[in-house]
């Protein structure tokens, strides 16, 4: 209901069955290239505008071959602390906690592996002679 009611809107309260095409591309390039949704923002509000015309209205647009502008992947570039970093937070830490942070960094163990180790998991006589 939001997508269809943003898109009636957009268009300053224009029948969607006066519409078509060109309106529902120029609604899903100004989410894109204005409001900067994601694509999956954008792939919502293009369902809910193709709901609209297919079920409610009862228009087929499958044959229109609709293009809109698509909206951009936002790129995720993970935080990674420096080793030196690392060893600062490590140094903070005591007790239990410090051994749990010193297997997870050192062994690349997740928080759920360090949690579940045992005593016979951890081999006591590694020799490499």
């Amino acid at each position: 209901m939001y997508w269809i009611k943003q898109y009636i809107f957009f268009h300053n309260k224009k029948h969607p069955v006066e519409m078509g095409k060109v309106e529902i591309e120029q609604y899903l390039t100004s989410l894109a290239v204005e409001n900067k949704v994601a694509p999956a923002t954008q792939n919502q509000a293009f369902s809910a505008i193709l709901f609209l015309y297919k079920e409610v209205l009862g228009v087929d647009l499958t044959n229109e071959n609709i293009q809109a502008l698509r909206a951009q992947e936002r790129k995720h570039i993970p935080v990674v602390l420096t080793k030196e970093e690392v060893m600062k937070v490590i140094e903070n830490i005591t007790g239990i906690y410090q051994l749990i942070v010193t297997l997870m960094y050192g062994c690349g163990l997740r928080m759920s592996e360090v949690l579940s180790l045992r005593i016979k998991d951890i081999d006591m006589g590694f020799d490499k002679e």
